[in-house]
């Protein structure tokens, strides 16, 4: 026996804008207020597909369901060789419709794309975007309605966060270790500075060069405070 042919249900055009209807307003009721926030790129690598200036300027608030309802997946908090390590994972879904219209439209996106941040208002964490499934095995009436999204926690290396939201930029103020993005500029790009050659900030900031010929006195300094060689050199076989 063959299936009934009155009903097509891969083609079914009504019935996949009915479901796609559906899903919207189910993440309407059941997901979270998300801000979605893209990354620009300065000078990226073609070959590397790295970049080593990154920016967030821009921010879109979007509703999207939390898939991850048993809490945070991916390797968790561990030590490792670089200190602790926190790889928090957590899988978001967005209905593709609601998408279209709320960033597709101002940006030109056709989908999420992976660098992306999406700060999640509920632990007010950001977390990047590191895989966007965009072939699932099995559509429901041969469409694709959402975009599901596997994110982990965002590990911030001196990006430039410029999106408008305190709770969001105030990660380059706090942990961005390039002190030219506080100095001030001329009107040509030029970095100012003062007599004594230090940069002018546009507020105050923990900076202490170690430069020339201070550097060994202060290393020398600090390892005195570790190791005590008043007594016995520990690294001359016995003698003093």
């Amino acid at each position: 026996m063959a299936t009934n042919f009155f009903f097509n249900n891969f083609k079914a055009s009504g019935e996949q804008r009915l479901l796609e209807d559906l899903i919207v307003e189910s993440i309407r009721i059941y997901g979270e207020d998300m801000t979605y926030i893209p990354r620009n790129y300065g000078k990226p690598d073609v070959l590397y597909t790295a970049d080593d200036q990154s920016y967030y300027m821009s921010s879109y608030s979007i509703e999207m369901y939390i898939k991850s309802v048993d809490g945070f997946s991916g390797d968790g908090s561990f030590m490792s060789k670089f200190g602790l390590e926190i790889r928090d994972q957590v899988i978001f879904s967005v209905a593709q419709k609601t998408f279209a219209n709320e960033i597709g439209l101002p940006t030109g996106f056709t989908r999420p794309r992976e660098g992306d941040l999406i700060f999640f208002p509920l632990n007010k964490k950001c977390f990047q975007i590191r895989y966007v499934n965009k072939f699932e095995m099995f559509y429901q009436l041969g469409s694709l309605q959402t975009w599901e999204m596997t994110c982990e926690l965002f590990d911030y290396s001196s990006e430039i966060m410029n999106t408008g939201i305190a709770e969001i930029d105030v990660l380059q103020e706090k942990f961005s270790t390039n002190i030219l993005q506080f100095a001030l500029k001329t009107d040509d790009g030029d970095f100012i500075q003062n007599e004594d050659g230090d940069f002018i900030m546009t507020h105050d900031i923990m900076y202490d060069p170690i430069v020339g010929s201070d550097a060994p006195n202060v290393f020398n300094a600090e390892s005195n405070d570790i190791i005590d060689f008043s007594q016995v050199d520990p690294f001359s076989e016995g003698h003093i």
